[in-house]
């Protein structure tokens, strides 16, 4: 998985720089509400063409969590 294009997507949802990003950055900080963070995970399922799960997708606080969950998603479709 593209760290840097997974950032790259995030960022230009939120309209902040991608070196403002890190896996420590927590979304609250950003100032992102739940319509923001629905854009960025619909951005981010068209990107890589994957799905996220809504429970799971709920529970993302952590720009790491978008992270860590995309490599998840992205491993599993490759051994598919």
């Amino acid at each position: 998985m593209d760290e840097s294009l997974a950032l790259g997507v995030i960022a230009e949802q939120l309209g902040v720089p991608v070196d403002s990003l890190s896996a420590e950055t927590a979304f609250a900080d950003l100032n992102a509400d739940s319509l923001e963070l629905f854009q960025i995970i619909v951005a981010l399922e068209e990107k890589f063409d994957i799905e996220f799960d809504n429970d799971r997708a709920e529970s993302i606080k952590l720009v790491g969590d978008v992270l860590d969950y995309i490599a998840e998603l992205v491993a599993a479709k490759e051994e598919e």
